[in-house]
């Protein structure tokens, strides 16, 4: 099965914060390659992480591409997340406010969407 429209634009979507999450890896490897981290076996956990998320954001990007649950769900967890890390960029010490704007907008944008795509899946006939 095939997702609908709000499904596509959701996929590509969430396939582009993978490639983001992946620019991020790339971001850490370059910091580990200048010296400029306090603790190696810590900078190499995170960049184990973010691999790893990487990974898994781009399966949801595939997986909502083929119309299935799980990956709409996960995706949705991961615009939750997102919208959790730009609160936190809003408040505190450091407040970025146009960060926040930045990661925000977009994470609600594909929430909506995968709102949307759910809507679509419950409406198609079940076989």
């Amino acid at each position: 099965m095939r997702a609908g429209v709000a499904g596509r634009i959701a996929s590509l979507l969430v396939g582009i914060e993978a490639a983001c999450v992946l620019a991020l890896a790339g971001w850490q490897v370059v910091a580990l390659g200048s010296a400029d981290v306090t603790s190696y076996p810590s900078a190499i956990a995170l960049l184990v992480l973010t691999l790893v998320g990487a990974a898994a954001v781009a399966a949801f990007a595939v997986g909502i591409a083929r119309d299935r649950s799980w990956a709409r769900s996960g995706a949705i967890v991961v615009q939750l997340l997102v919208v959790a890390v730009a609160i936190g960029a809003a408040t505190g010490e450091f407040a970025h406010p146009g960060t926040a704007v930045a990661l925000a907008a977009p994470a609600l944008g594909v929430f909506a969407l995968l709102l949307l795509a759910v809507r679509d899946a419950g409406r198609a006939p079940q076989s």
